[in-house]
């Protein structure tokens, strides 16, 4: 992609299909395509006044024209909720009244802050053109190094704002249901599974997402058999997405007397969590089935039907949920559980080639299925689909920077 920055032209690669090129006369418009025709410059005086289109910038209108309406309209008290409406027409994305918590938003609270930063470098780099013209050699000198890291940030900025207004997948900013599952190992597969949760729960705190557990089942020794957590926040799905799979541990374990290294696994499947709106169920296709909860909880848990499970009749799917004392708070952590298997299922047939199933996700749980390796011993962590390994394991499991770098790894190369 070419954007325009004042007399200058910058190439950004921000997304590798469709191609879009900059035409002689200064507009953008997409490779192989016609050209769309153009306004008509007499149209009504209400179509004049309509919120600046995300779709004007990719098939006719000038960047930096773009960017200037767009923060006309927004001081005008264009308003967040009929912008992320404006952007979800352009994206594709279905647009509902009264929504205002949608990913769209979101990312319009993303641009707003880039297109002001930029127009303070653009202003930076005007007051730097004079200087040009001055006597001296050495403020010249001075001048010219000025302008250049000017112009890259201004370059950047560009290419952040293009990224954002252009390049978003369909699901790339739903929330997410992640759920962990011991493997092969025992024990030392349900710790290994423990200590995954808390990186993730810690990764979730890192990005600013929320972090809901909807089921947590402990083993006996402090481990973890199986869990399932819903996590929402800006670009959740898009980030986590590559997180599914088989993931092996190599190190001593803390119930191992003699000292020998032992190999487990244990396995992540992320879903896509949908809102009610995506997705309708229909109570008559659902078998709600209550029964007393097991494990810890007091004596409440044991003469109260609270756990709930839920079957859904025409698919056979089945949620169940135990964490709550309320047999209310359970049956809605259940349902949640519930739609975002039901919407997996239809995402997974609607687009079959984007989307990985969950079930090849987990696969069989065996060792040599892994997607990652942490290696305690080696104090390195590597992904075997990229064959990138990184080092300082216990800094990895805090779920902060390197974590953060590997994923964008692999995002770097989708």
């Amino acid at each position: 992609m070419l954007v325009s920055a004042g007399r200058s032209v910058l190439w950004c690669r921000c997304w590798s299909a469709p191609v879009w090129r900059w035409r002689k006369d200064g507009f953008l418009y997409r490779s192989g395509m016609g050209r769309r025709p153009r306004s008509n410059p007499a149209a009504p005086a209400s179509e004049s006044r309509r919120s600046p289109t995300l779709e004007a910038v990719m098939t006719g209108e000038p960047w930096a024209n773009y960017l200037s309406r767009l923060e006309k309209w927004w001081a005008g008290g264009g308003g967040p909720t009929s912008m992320e409406a404006e952007v979800c027409s352009v994206q594709g994305q279905r647009s509902h009244s009264g929504d205002t918590s949608g990913p769209a938003k979101r990312e319009l609270g993303r641009v707003i802050p880039i297109i002001q930063e930029l127009r303070s470098k653009q202003r930076e780099l005007e007051e730097l053109q004079p200087l040009l013209r001055d006597e001296s050699e050495g403020l010249k000198a001075l001048a010219h190094t000025e302008i250049n890291l000017c112009q890259g940030v201004i370059n950047q900025l560009n290419c952040q704002i293009a990224s954002i207004v252009l390049q978003r997948g369909e699901a790339d900013d739903i929330d997410v249901v992640m759920e962990l599952t011991a493997g092969v190992g025992g024990q030392e597969a349900m710790l290994f599974t423990a200590d995954m949760f808390e990186m993730y729960q810690r990764y979730a705190s890192f990005k600013n997402w929320s972090f809901d557990v909807l089921e947590y089942c402990p083993s006996d020794l402090g481990g973890l058999r199986h869990a399932t957590a819903s996590i929402g926040g800006l670009q959740a799905y898009k980030l986590l997405a590559f997180e599914g799979g088989v993931h092996r541990v190599q190190r001593v374990p803390k119930t191992e007397k003699q000292g020998r290294l032992h190999t487990s696994t244990m396995t992540i499947a992320i879903l896509p969590q949908p809102s009610e709106i995506n997705l309708i169920i229909n109570s008559k296709d659902l078998r709600i089935e209550t029964k007393r909860a097991s494990g810890a909880g007091g004596q409440h848990v044991n003469t109260t039907d609270s756990a709930v499970r839920i079957v859904h009749i025409p698919t056979g799917v089945v949620a169940e949920c135990q964490q709550e004392r309320s047999q209310l708070k359970n049956r809605e952590k259940a349902m949640q559980i519930l739609r975002a298997q039901l919407y997996s299922m239809k995402m997974e047939e609607e687009t079959n080639k984007r989307y990985n199933a969950r079930k090849i996700q987990i696969g069989t749980r065996a060792r040599s299925e892994k997607i990652r390796t942490f290696n305690f011993p080696q104090d390195r962590v590597t992904d075997h689909r990229i064959g990138k390994t990184l080092h300082n394991i216990e800094g990895f499991m805090f779920g902060n920077e390197l974590l953060d770098e590997l994923i964008l790894s692999l995002l770097s190369l989708v």
